[in-house]
This record gives C-alpha cells, sequence and structure tokens, in this order.
C-alpha cells in the first residue's frame, strides 16, 4: 500500500511521529513531503503554493492514501493537484488553531483556522490525537461559524464528529534497566520555552517552595531566539538555592533518555498541551507526572496527579519532596509504539479502503 505522508510545519514531535510511523509500520510503501516549522503564517498558508509547483510530479504519482497533518492547506493543494481530490485522504490534528492561548502580543487571525477547518471538510478520516482536541476543534469550529453573517451551512460540526475519531501520537517504550534515580528528588520541566506552556506558573510554583527542600530541577526543551521573560528569574532562583540542574536543550538523544531515567517527577504548567507528549515519555520512563487539571491530562492520568491550581500544585510538591507522600507513577504503557502499531496498521488499512477499523475514542 502506497502512503503520501504531508508534514508541511515539521516541529519536533512532528517529526518524531512521521519518523515513528516510518519505523514501526515498514509494511507500508512510504513517501514523504515537509517543511520546516518556521514562518508559521506563511507557511499554514503557502503551503500548498510551494507544493502544488514545486511538487506537482512527485504529488501526481500512484497513491493508495494520503496522509496529511492539519496544517496542510488541503483544499487548495487538491485544486492545484487534481490528482490528490481522488485520493481517499485521513488528516492527522496534532493540535487544532482553535484552542491555543493568545498573548497580548499577537494579532489574531482567523485564516489558520480556516485553513483546518476546509482541510477537515475535504479529508475522508479525521484523527486526533486526544479527546480534548477533537472537541476543542468542533467546540471551536461552532463558535466559528456562529459568528459569521450569513450563508452558512447547517450541521458542520456533526459532519465532522461523524468522521472522526482519537488515536495518540505513540512514544517509544524505553528499556526497564535504564532507570537510574535517586536522591536528591530530581524534577523535570521538559517544555518548549514559550508563553504556552506557562513559565511564570513555574516560577511562581518555585518561589513558594520552602527553600531547605533538598531538591534539583532540571529545565529542559526547545529554545528559541527570544524567551518568555520568567526563564531568567527561573535559572537565578535555582542557582541561589542551590537547586540547579541541567539548563537548556537536550539535544543528544541518549542524554535526554538518561535525564529522563534519573528524575523522580514531571511537571507541567502548561496553558495548553493538546497531548502532552514530553510529559508522556517521561512517565514511561518512569516520573511521576504533576500536571493541569484539565486540556488532555485527565484522559491518561490519576487525579492525585492533577493539579487545580497554584496552591495545590505547591502542596503536592511539598509532601513529595518531603517524602511525606509517596504515590506509583501511572501505566502508560497504552501510549506506546508497540500498543499503538496495530491500530495505526488497521486505520491506515481502512482509510485506503483494505480493511475495517473502529473508532479508538
Amino acid at each position: 500500500m502506497k502512503v503520501l505522508l504531508l508534514s508541511p510545519y515539521d516541529a519536533v514531535s512532528h517529526a518524531s511521529w512521521r519518523q515513528g510511523l516510518l519505523r514501526h509500520l515498514p509494511q507500508f510503501d512510504w513517501t514523504c513531503l515537509t517543511l520546516p516549522a518556521r514562518f508559521f503564517s506563511w507557511r499554514i498558508r503557502g503551503n500548498s503554493l510551494t507544493w502544488g509547483l514545486d511538487e506537482r510530479a512527485l504529488l501526481e504519482r500512484d497513491y493508495d492514501l494520503l496522509l496529511a497533518t492539519s496544517m496542510t492547506e488541503l483544499a487548495t493543494l487538491r485544486g492545484l493537484v487534481p490528482a490528490l481530490a481522488r485520493l481517499p485522504t485521513l488528516l492527522y490534528f496534532h493540535e487544532n488553531q482553535f484552542a491555543y492561548p493568545k498573548t497580548s502580543h499577537q494579532t489574531h487571525s482567523v485564516e489558520p483556522q480556516m485553513v483546518s477547518l476546509y482541510a477537515a471538510l475535504c479529508a475522508d478520516t479525521l484523527v486526533f490525537n486526544s479527546c480534548y482536541n477533537r472537541d476543542s476543534f468542533l467546540q471551536g469550529v461552532a463558535e466559528l461559524l456562529q459568528r459569521l453573517p450569513d450563508a452558512v451551512p447547517a450541521g458542520v460540526p456533526e459532519r465532522l464528529m461523524a468522521k472522526s475519531q482519537v488515536l495518540p501520537v505513540p512514544v517509544e517504550a524505553p528499556p526497564a534497566s535504564l532507570r537510574t534515580a535517586g536522591p536528591p528528588l530530581e524534577l523535570l520541566w521538559n517544555h518548549r520555552w514559550e508563553y504556552d506552556k506557562g513559565p511564570e506558573l513555574l516560577l511562581a510554583c518555585l518561589e513558594q517552595l520552602p527553600a531547605y527542600l533538598p531538591l534539583k530541577v532540571h529545565v529542559v526543551g526547545q529554545q528559541f531566539r527570544q524567551q518568555p521573560e520568567p526563564f531568567a528569574a527561573i535559572a537565578k532562583l535555582l542557582q541561589a538555592r542551590g537547586w540547579q540542574g541541567r539548563w537548556g536543550y537536550v539535544e543528544d538523544r541518549r542524554e535526554y533518555s538518561a535525564l529522563l531515567a534519573s528524575c523522580h517527577l514531571v511537571l507541567s504548567t502548561a496553558h495548553h498541551d493538546f497531548q502532552g507528549l514530553a510529559v508522556i515519555e517521561a512517565v514511561a520512563a518512569g516520573c511521576l507526572p504533576l500536571v493541569p487539571d484539565r486540556l488532555a491530562y485527565p484522559e491518561w492520568f490519576p487525579a492525585h496527579c492533577r493539579y487545580s491550581d497554584l496552591q495545590d500544585l505547591v502542596a503536592k510538591l511539598v509532601s513529595l519532596v518531603s517524602r511525606s507522600a509517596s504515590w506509583e507513577v501511572p501505566d502508560v504503557s497504552r501510549l506506546t509504539w508497540p500498543a499503538l502499531v496495530p491500530q495505526y496498521a488497521a486505520l491506515l488499512a481502512s482509510t485506503g479502503g483494505v480493511a475495517t477499523a473502529g473508532p479508538v475514542c
């Protein structure tokens, strides 16, 4: 079965998913097109122009299935390359453009939302990495359509829901022998260094922790040219209290895996996470998660791993660091490649017309 995979904004998590598909599903014949994860506004609106003109010959080859991420400008691309309109099409949502928290310096544009809406209407099957992602997308579509002045077709969210299902991005299962965590308690914050990942909440939490606690804090993750202001204050506080662990992006995969294996806790302070891959990966390596009681996290983790607000987070951290509380690490084996490969294989075959696969969620 020949599959054309399009990833027009091939960010780290998108690339990991794409590479995992090729590695774990070699029975499919893959052809991939990607574009770098930069210049977001141009990329999400212009990928059809780039590919429709520069890659037309490749796009017109004989395929059985088109698998595209939701940032693909699918409606326009199918117009520029009519051969694509005849392919069974699966659209995968790593995120959606309706649920991103806006910052004060961002200019709101409806175009990214319309790109994903038109793409969703074109596709035969919609797959989301979490129920939260699916539900927030459909809610966003409904709210957008209600704001439009006239000639809005009825039943659009219902039409999209009828062809939607949920299948998470899998994580690699780490070898159990890698686990090396020991005293002092090591806390990991492993997210992109951007405002949507909540660095101000991380700073507030660290400021309220008693300075005498035996703790090492690792702040790692993808960094960019401009960083939110809280990171400078976080670095200063960690150094002053002697809590400083790893700082900055850990590029070497083996080093990063060893870091996960050495940590006891992984923390999310995110304002949005459509799946929470960084946390899930750390939990698979043996870390206990502390995550917001919202977003996608209630789908993966029990209540004792979730916090409601800053005070609840600080209280749970104090009890864990002081060893007055001890919780079992949740089992996330259902979210690893070995567990999810059969579902991916069935989904691709089903959309391509080879077999039938039922919904996951």
